[in-house]
């Protein structure tokens, strides 16, 4: 199972054909972490469209899967921003609790913020975006 980030989400979103193809020939199963999913409500509620918006994410996150929050992402991702910090490497909270998720639950995370998530240790990240 591969994890997606909330950039890619909204390209799916937006219609990208690039991506809805990279999807399919994956042909694997797709999730995306309950964070993405937050980040999604809020961006909908904060763009001018935000009615039409939270249901285009609605029915998106009704056919994909979430996972949520448990002890093992929340220990790695404490793990994660102790190494980050000590390195003077800061991430948003957000993108730790994703990058947690990817590495205890996915094969990978796939985003097209790429420069941002190769700060995770043993990460593995693919750009679906560029």
């Amino acid at each position: 199972m591969i994890l997606i980030d909330t950039d890619v989400c909204i390209e799916i979103l937006r219609g990208n054909r690039q991506i809805m193809n990279r999807r399919r020939e994956y042909g694997g199963n797709v999730a995306v972490s309950f964070m993405t999913a937050g980040e999604l409500f809020y961006g909908a509620g904060k763009s001018g469209h935000s009615a039409v918006n939270r249901h285009l994410v609605t029915e998106f996150l009704l056919v994909t899967e979430i996972i949520e929050s448990d002890i093992d992402i929340m220990r790695r991702f404490g793990i994660i921003k102790a190494e980050l910090k000590t390195r003077n490497e800061m991430l948003p909270d957000a993108d730790i609790i994703i990058g947690a998720t990817a590495l205890e639950k996915c094969e990978k995370l796939i985003t097209g913020n790429t420069g941002h998530f190769n700060r995770i240790p043993g990460l593995k990240v693919e750009n679906w975006i560029r």
